[in-house]
């Protein structure tokens, strides 16, 4: 059962890890960002495709399923009622609580479909499907380090504090891309330092929310496990 969960984790990074990646640097080379809403999609498929990969015909399943459903419209709204304060948004914690106790998979999932959905509401552009792959791959990690980042509350501050760093690391990229679809180093600098401010907003609002979200939330996803043995 180990070997089998090992192969699926190991088929789902390279689905999420290196898929996605292609199909973002497709839609740069051969769309020119014009046609974000078809990368959009795609991207979306390819983070549904570990989840069907794992689904079983089984009652917990679908329980399952459900919580990851609920999981991300609580992670959208939480994103729509703090549209007032730039860079403030308890998506990044929201994906991450999701990874711990539900896997890599449904980090990616959460954090992805939080992104496009979300979006109809912010404005969908070139920049979703970026913000997709980084939100997605923050939820992936969280998922592979759910037993250290479970253990200890530093641990997971600390990597809310790198999540906001990979989170901007990201957008600096499409940033750079923006203007003639090249990537320059050196711009791509200045874009990091110039968004450093936003930079240091996102890791202190992920430490903020997983200090105030992860051990409620948390708990009411245990003893939910505990009673459907969802896992």
């Amino acid at each position: 059962m180990s070997k089998r969960k090992n192969v699926k984790t190991v088929f789902s990074a390279l689905i999420l890890a290196v898929g996605v990646p292609l199909v973002l640097l497709f839609g740069i080379t051969v769309f020119h960002n014009r046609q974000y809403a078809f990368i959009s999609l795609a991207v979306a498929v390819l983070s549904c495709v570990p989840v069907w990969i794992g689904f079983e015909r089984r009652e917990q399943t679908a329980y399952r399923l459900i919580l990851l459903a609920v999981l991300t419209a609580l992670s959208v709204v939480g994103r729509f009622l703090f549209a007032m304060v730039p860079c403030f948004k308890p998506v990044t914690a929201m994906t991450v609580i999701t990874a711990l106790y539900f896997g890599p998979e449904a980090g990616f999932l959460t954090g992805s479909l939080t992104a496009v959905i979300s979006n109809f509401y912010f404005g969908q552009g070139a920049w979703t499907p970026f913000q997709m792959f980084a939100w997605g791959m923050i939820g992936f990690v969280a998922g592979l380090l759910a037993a250290p980042l479970k253990k200890s509350r530093w641990l997971l501050y600390g990597f809310g504090v790198l999540a906001g760093v990979a989170y901007s690391a990201v957008m600096d990229i499409f940033t750079t891309l923006w203007q003639d679809n090249a990537f320059h180093l050196l711009r791509y600098g200045a874009v990091m330092l110039s968004s450093l401010q936003m930079t240091v907003l996102y890791a202190v609002s992920n430490v903020v929310f997983l200090a105030v979200l992860a051990k409620p939330i948390g708990q009411k996803l245990e003893r939910v496990q505990t009673k459907y043995g969802i896992r």
